[in-house]
C-alpha cells in the first residue's frame, strides 16, 4: 500500500535489526505481562476513570480529528469500538497514552490527562498509530524506524505542533518550527517506550523523516486546527463517497 510505514525504504538486514526490550508494562503499569490489559472490577468507580470516560465519549462524537480517523478506519476494515478499543488506566510518569498493538487498544493515562483539550490530542495521536497498524504491517517492537515513522505521522497530523501549542509551550519563532517540533516530539515519545539512546531514536527518525512527514493519510493534508480538520473530513467523506459510486 502507498505509503505504508513499511514502504519507506528497505528495513534493517536481520543482524541489524533493533532488538530492543520492550517496556511499555513499565509505563503501562496495568497491562499484564503478556499485554493484555486487566479488568478491575471497581475500577470505573473511580473519579479519575469516570472523568477519562466522559471526556472520551466527548472527544469521539465532537472532535473532527478523530470522526475522520474513525471514518478511515471504517473503511480500511478496522472498525472502532469504544468499548473494545479503548482503555482508561493508570500510568507512570508523564506519559498521556499509548497504543498496544499486541492488543489493539488504545491506552489512555487517566491520571494524566487533565482536560478535554489534551484528551482530544491524546486520541488523536494514538488513532494515527492504530491506523497505521490497520493499513500496514507495522514491527512495533523490533525495527525502531517503523516505529519512528508512526511518530512522526502522529506528531505531524494531530495538532501536537500546532502553533497555539507551542507558544503555551515557549517554542515559536523558529525557521521551519512545525518540523523541528515534529522531529522533537517523535524522538521523545520513541524515548518513552522503548528503552534504547536518544542517538538510536534520532537516527531513526532522520532515516525516515522526509517520506512519512510528507505522508499525509487519511486527512490529505496537515490539519493544522479543527477547520483544516473539517474540510479534510469533509472531503474524506466526498472522495469516499466518489470511489464508492465508480
Amino acid at each position: 500500500m502507498a505509503g505504508a510505514p513499511d514502504e519507506r525504504g528497505p528495513g534493517p538486514a536481520a543482524g541489524e535489526q533493533l532488538q530492543q526490550e520492550h517496556v511499555g508494562c513499565q509505563v503501562f503499569p496495568e497491562r499484564l505481562a503478556q499485554g493484555k490489559p486487566q479488568q478491575g472490577f471497581l475500577s470505573s468507580f473511580f473519579t479519575n476513570n469516570q472523568k477519562c470516560q466522559l471526556m472520551l465519549l466527548q472527544t469521539l462524537e465532537t472532535n473532527p480529528y478523530v470522526k475522520l480517523l474513525l471514518d478511515a478506519m471504517k473503511h480500511s476494515g478496522c472498525a472502532v469500538n469504544k468499548e473494545r478499543h479503548f482503555s482508561c488506566e493508570d500510568c507512570n510518569g508523564n506519559v498521556s497514552g499509548g497504543f498496544d498493538a499486541s492488543v489493539s487498544q488504545i491506552v489512555l493515562c487517566q491520571n494524566n490527562i487533565c482536560n478535554q483539550a489534551h484528551m482530544n490530542r491524546v486520541v488523536t495521536h494514538e488513532l494515527i498509530h492504530a491506523f497505521d497498524h490497520c493499513r500496514a504491517h507495522v514491527d512495533w517492537f523490533t525495527n525502531v524506524r517503523h516505529l519512528a515513522c508512526s511518530e512522526v505521522r502522529a506528531a505531524n497530523l494531530s495538532g501536537d505542533c500546532s502553533l497555539l501549542n507551542e507558544i503555551f509551550r515557549l517554542h515559536f519563532g523558529l525557521k521551519q518550527h512545525h518540523q523541528t517540533c515534529v522531529r522533537d516530539r517523535a524522538i521523545r515519545s520513541i524515548l518513552a517506550v522503548r528503552n534504547i539512546s536518544k542517538e538510536v531514536a534520532q537516527k531513526a527518525v532522520d532515516e525516515v523523516f522526509e517520506s512519512c512527514f510528507n505522508d499525509h493519510e487519511p486527512f490529505g493534508r496537515i490539519p493544522h486546527n479543527k477547520t483544516y480538520a473539517r474540510y479534510a473530513h469533509r472531503d474524506f467523506q466526498n472522495r469516499d463517497r466518489y470511489y464508492s459510486n465508480i
